[in-house]
């Protein structure tokens, strides 16, 4: 079998899923092609599944992409949100491996969530599976956003998240906000040695926003080590076999 994959969503020229999916397949010993494909909503996307084995759904599809799913994995069923389709026999299958992939990005460092303290600043599709990943590795989460009804649904979904509070100490604060929008944002004060600052973009590499954090000494980190950790989830459910995810952020340093 040669793979069909792809990565689709709007804007994807910048990708570099195709990337992340050439290397895969490599450790996999696998033959396929990857290229990104441009579409912005349900029908341009339903009319593009029967070219493709398997997909990387970005913005703005991951929560439209649940309605062409004959399957959901428990994330995507949570959260409403898929960064992955299968296509076997037939159906396709949704899955959402983008806060696992933030987890794994971590604990390849050495640093775990387990009983530390996380604020997420948004509250849009990424920050849905990065609270999900949290709250289920046992995490104690607070969420800023301007929009008060989305923090009420994601705590009505896991209670105990709350209402971010400017200036609060705590051991991870991860940016979810494209960099267009961010304005204003509240800051967070270390509540640990090794508290961790993440900005899930990674374009530029050093935000202005994470670059503040680096003066502070905090550890930091971009979105390249997540985006390769739950690629590496994501073509280990595609392939069924092991990825390497620290591989592939070497892929793409």
């Amino acid at each position: 079998m040669s793979w069909r994959l792809g990565v689709v969503g709007h804007p994807v020229g910048h990708s570099l899923s195709p990337r992340l999916h050439r290397a895969g397949l490599a450790q996999a010993g696998l033959a396929g092609t990857s290229r990104a494909v441009e579409a912005g909503d349900l029908a341009a996307l339903a009319a593009v599944l029967p070219d493709f084995d398997a997909l990387s759904v970005t913005m703005p599809l991951k929560a439209v992409a649940t309605r062409l799913c004959d399957e959901l994995d428990e994330v995507a069923q949570r959260t409403g949100m898929v960064n992955s389709l299968l296509l076997t026999d037939g159906r396709v299958r949704g899955a959402n491996t983008d806060g696992r992939g933030l987890l794994d990005a971590l604990a390849a460092g050495g640093w775990h969530a387990a009983g530390r303290r996380a604020g997420i600043l948004g509250a849009g599709g990424a920050a849905w599976s990065i609270v999900d990943a949290l709250v289920d590795e046992g995490a104690e989460v607070a969420v800023a956003t301007r929009r008060p009804a989305a923090l009420a649904s994601l705590a009505a979904t896991y209670p105990g998240v709350r209402s971010f509070v400017p200036g609060e100490a705590l051991d991870l604060v991860i940016n979810t906000v494209p960099v267009a929008r961010r304005a204003d944002q509240p800051a967070a004060t270390a509540a640990s040695p090794d508290a961790v600052a993440v900005d899930i973009t990674y374009e530029p590499r050093v935000s202005p926003w994470l670059a503040q954090y680096e003066g502070r000494h905090w550890i930091t980190m971009n979105g390249l080590p997540m985006l390769a950790h739950q690629g590496a989830r994501q073509m280990a459910w595609w392939f069924s076999v092991p990825i390497d995810g620290a591989a592939l952020v070497e892929v793409l340093a």
